[in-house]
C-alpha cells in the first residue's frame, strides 16, 4: 500500500460473505408449556446432562403435565455427525410429537 497521500483513512473490505439466507422471523411462543411435550437437545458439552436434569425439575413443577425428550435420543448436535443429527430433527420432532426445544449448551 503507497503512502503517498495518506490522509489516515483506508481501503477495507467486508471479512464476511453476503448473506445466503433470508432472516426468518422467530416462531410465536407457546402460551403454556403445561401438557407440552420438550426436546432437550445438547452439544456433549459442559455439563449439559446435570442442567437439563435440573431444568426439568424445575419445569416439571412449575408445568403440569409436561414431558420431556431426553437429550440421547438425538445425538451430539456437534461433532462428527452434527450435520446428520440436525437433518434429522424435524422428522425425529414430528415423530415424537415435539412441541418446544431446549437446545444447549455450550463451552
Amino acid at each position: 500500500m503507497s503512502t503517498e497521500n495518506n490522509d489516515g483513512n483506508y481501503e477495507v473490505l467486508w471479512p464476511r460473505s453476503p448473506r445466503q439466507f433470508k432472516v426468518r422471523g422467530l416462531a410465536p411462543r407457546l402460551p403454556t408449556l403445561a401438557g407440552k411435550t420438550i426436546a432437550q437437545l445438547w452439544d456433549y458439552q459442559y455439563r449439559g446432562d446435570e442442567i437439563f436434569g435440573w431444568l426439568g425439575q424445575e419445569l416439571s413443577a412449575r408445568f403440569p403435565g409436561v414431558r420431556f425428550v431426553h437429550w440421547s435420543e438425538f445425538g451430539p448436535t456437534r461433532g462428527d455427525d452434527e450435520r446428520k443429527v440436525i437433518a434429522s430433527l424435524p422428522q425425529r420432532f414430528h415423530e415424537l410429537g415435539v412441541d418446544a426445544v431446549v437446545s444447549g449448551i455450550g463451552a
